[in-house]
């Protein structure tokens, strides 16, 4: 067998197990979805084609984890077909950048993506501010009675934002979804994501946990000084009845 028979038998071989991979990973459920994605990024070129044609294929109206998984491998894989792909398709996120208040958050989805989730933070607590008005601009810190205010818009860019770009990990509906679990209690909130440990509040920003090894819940951070009264009123806020969290 020469050799130019053993490489057309290998590129047969190949293709036949790209598309058996992609009939699986589009087929497949969550679960399995989530398992194949490593499968697919490390086989290169061929693993990013299916990765890409499942984004084209997907319903962005509707995100879901899958989709932001795929999105971020995209993102950190850096190579010319992923970066193209990224250009044409996709240049500020697969979050629509939505704003009320004509904020630009396109430094925080980048910040998210790269996971500089320290970076991310410190952008969300400004963009807090900023959307509770010039009196919290000034001094710094959000009023509760301020959050009401807040565009549903907003609200939900910044959290679809956390939410999607940590894997389902952060954000306030992650947040609200825990505070909900333990009978709306903020004590044990606090020590279920990590704010405080025994009597002592975690210090920022040292004792912070700036990855995803982090607490589920664990950021975007409130001001603790008045953390609950803020954190009440965001979890009641109305952009919550605006999707299933």
């Amino acid at each position: 067998m020469t050799n130019e028979n053993i490489s057309t038998i290998n590129n047969l071989d190949n293709n036949f197990s790209s598309s058996k991979l992609a009939h699986q990973f589009i087929n497949g459920t969550s679960k399995e979805q989530f398992k194949l994605i490593p499968q697919l990024t490390s086989m290169g070129n061929s693993g990013w084609e299916i990765l890409i044609d499942f984004l084209k294929l997907s319903d962005v109206n509707s995100l879901d984890l899958i989709q932001g998984e795929i999105y971020r491998e995209l993102y950190k894989a850096k190579t010319p077909e992923t970066e193209l792909f990224i250009k044409n398709y996709f240049p500020n996120g697969l979050v629509s950048l939505d704003s009320q208040a004509n904020i630009d958050y396109k430094l925080l989805s980048k910040s998210l993506l790269e996971e500089n989730f320290q970076e991310a933070d410190t952008l969300t607590r400004h963009i807090l501010w900023e959307l509770a008005g010039e009196g919290a601009l000034e001094r710094k810190w959000v009023y509760f009675t301020e959050v009401a205010n807040f565009p549903v818009i907003d609200l939900h860019t910044i959290n679809t934002l956390w939410w999607l770009y940590s894997g389902g990990k952060f954000g306030f509906s992650v947040q609200r979804k825990l505070w909900l679990s333990v009978g709306k209690d903020f004590n044990t909130l606090w020590r279920k994501i990590g704010w405080k440990k025994d009597n002592h509040w975690t210090q920022y920003p040292k004792e912070f946990t700036w990855n995803l090894n982090a607490p589920i819940g664990h950021l975007p951070l409130l001001n603790q000084l008045r953390g609950v009264r803020v954190a009440n009123s965001i979890f009641l806020h109305p952009v919550w009845s605006e999707k299933n969290w």
